[in-house]
């Protein structure tokens, strides 16, 4: 088996993802477009990754530095190019909600780094010409810098 393992299990294109040690995903595609719906779509997916590599980075990086995070919750959206095939992601926006007993100046630099410096999917997705913006929100506050 290589790095993960994609298996046709429903319909014509909805597949199981699974790598070496049993994690599995599903992907499809919509109804209207010939799939079952029943997974994310493939370009979810690259924003799911997304959403992985900076939670881990901002995580680890506030851990390291003691605060004590409770909840974590990453909002994303954004919109592809009009017209073109491949059609890749234009533009992406993350909103980083946090809670717990955090320093707002801490979460916000975990974010910076993670998303400017560490997170090999925001880099690879920026090479493809993605402009990518992001927010902190701590405790319910918008951290402003």
């Amino acid at each position: 088996m290589g790095l993960l393992e994609a298996t046709r299990t429903h319909g014509d294109f909805g597949l199981t993802i699974k790598d070496a040690t049993g994690n599995s995903m599903q992907i499809d595609i919509p109804i209207d477009q010939g799939g079952e719906g029943k997974g994310l779509r493939p370009m979810q997916t690259v924003l799911a990754a997304l959403c992985g590599c900076s939670s881990v980075d901002i995580v680890s990086i506030l851990k390291k530095q003691k605060q004590n995070v409770t909840n974590f919750t990453i909002v994303v959206d954004g919109n592809r190019e009009d017209g073109k095939e491949p059609s890749l992601w234009q533009n992406i926006s993350l909103v980083f909600s946090l809670t717990g007993i955090i320093d707002e100046a801490k979460a916000y630099r975990a974010a910076e780094l993670s998303v400017n410096k560490y997170c090999s999917v925001a880099e690879t997705l920026r090479r493809a010409g993605a402009a990518i913006t992001w927010k902190v929100i701590v405790n319910g506050n918008e951290v402003i810098k």
